[in-house]
């Protein structure tokens, strides 16, 4: 873990380093390599170089009977996930439904100046991809904080693609929720070439209109290479979060919120920022004593060497200055007079207040989607939401009178750009 104060060396270089930004090839040479030549593949071959790149990685040897899970497969997943996570995935769909459904853009139209009537229609896409991933935990609640958000939107067809174990078989728990979320179809694929199959399509699967969801460095990369092919949501990769507290806040919380998001292990970043020195000392000792208490204890270990970072700021303002150049996916702003600093938080994925604000409780059941962008895209992309799911049309009527006023102008423009085709086709009219 890398501990720096303000008043030493290499803190400037570090925190520079922080003012973070996502750009092509970041993922590395290498997985661009292999990601570009996994598409490739499945344009060309398909089901086969699919099936291949499946065994090859997963170990998993599929068919196209195989590829997708069956009716069999889902009632067996009802019939084994108990009471509980039924009604912990009710809890939370209820509150991404509620979320959605306030953050869906309306069709609205209006008059211009001229008379011309305006406006905007959304609609939902016919059929969009969501990708969960698999590897370390079944992260059902990510199968909620994607596929829901369709199924609130109105989206028809959800493809979902996720990894099976060698068995063949989907955890019963992010089967059940996958269903639960609205997922019509599900194939037992994962990383690079679930992307490409979904985005391009093979003779078995049906390619969607837009993908949803997190991954790996190779399913970012993927998502970012197919853009254009299909349209997608943001660039989410490893978990982040970055904690801005003063002296009032609590050690433990914010020991318990950087595990928490250690937990994915990986490339996961976990910062600290404070101007208390006394918080510092007590964060550090409750990261090692909490981390010896949980189960994930190796994970932990490796994501609090490698990847995370505690620093001891001058003051609070300049610790918020390092969360809008870093970016984080997930902010915890903990101090005194929180809105006030809350309204200088410019770039930040999701942002929780106040002490008690535990971003478990947002990564769960909230309501916001938990699918948030990391590596520095928080600067240009916001978290998944409803309206992503959603097509806009802009919408023009007018009238005689409507025509007559805008003529003009269209004339004008029509002079000066060399398009008389385009004056005449009003005119005409007016005419």
């Amino acid at each position: 873990m890398k501990v720096l104060s303000h008043k030493d060396a290499a803190y400037a270089r570090f925190v520079k380093k922080l003012n973070r930004r996502a750009v092509p090839g970041a993922a590395g040479s290498q997985v661009e390599e292999i990601v570009s030549s996994i598409v490739s593949d499945v344009q060309k071959r398909g089901n086969a170089a699919v099936f291949e790149y499946t065994e090859k990685f997963d170990g998993l040897r599929l068919s196209a009977k195989s590829l997708f899970v069956s009716q069999e497969e889902i009632d067996e997943a009802y019939a084994a996930v108990d009471a509980d996570v039924k009604k912990a995935v009710a809890a939370s769909r209820r509150n991404i439904h509620a979320f959605a459904k306030r953050s869906m853009r309306k069709d609205w139209k209006a008059k211009n100046r001229e008379g011309v009537i305006v406006g905007e229609r959304f609609t939902p896409y016919d059929r969009v991809g969501v990708y969960v991933p698999g590897g370390k935990a079944p992260l059902v609640s990510s199968a909620l904080m994607t596929a829901a958000f369709g199924q609130a939107t109105g989206v028809p067809e959800i493809l979902a693609a996720t990894p099976a174990g060698k068995d063949g078989k989907i955890n019963p728990a992010l089967l059940y929720a996958l269903v639960e979320s609205g997922a019509t179809e599900i194939i037992k694929v994962g990383g690079a070439q679930a992307i490409a199959a979904m985005a391009l399509g093979t003779k078995s699967v049906l390619p969607v209109e837009k993908i949803f969801g997190p991954g790996n460095s190779f399913v970012v990369e993927a998502k970012r290479q197919l853009v254009g092919a299909v349209s997608i949501d943001l660039l989410p990769g490893p978990s982040e979060v970055l904690i801005v507290a003063d002296k009032t806040a609590n050690a433990q919380f914010i020991a318990a919120d950087m595990l928490a998001q250690a937990e994915h292990g990986g490339d996961s970043v976990i910062g600290f920022a404070t101007n208390s020195k006394a918080l510092l000392n007590k964060v550090e000792k409750e990261l090692e004593k909490q981390a010896a208490e949980l189960s994930r204890e190796k994970y932990l270990r490796e994501v609090l060497k490698n990847g995370t970072f505690c620093l001891l700021t001058k003051s609070i303002e300049e610790a918020v200055e390092i969360c809008n150049a870093f970016a984080p996916e997930h902010l915890s702003l903990v101090v005194e007079n929180e809105d006030c600093w809350l309204d200088q938080i410019r770039t930040a994925g999701a942002i929780y207040v106040g002490p008690l604000a535990a971003v478990a409780v947002g990564d769960f059941l909230a309501g916001p989607s938990h699918t948030l962008p990391t590596g520095g895209s928080g600067k240009s992309f916001s978290g998944l939401r409803a309206d992503q799911f959603q097509r806009r049309a802009s919408i023009v009527r007018m009238d005689q009178q409507a025509l007559q006023k805008s003529l003009p102008a269209v004339e004008t423009f029509s002079r000066v750009e060399g398009l008389d085709a385009h004056g005449r086709s009003v005119s005409i009219r007016v005419e």
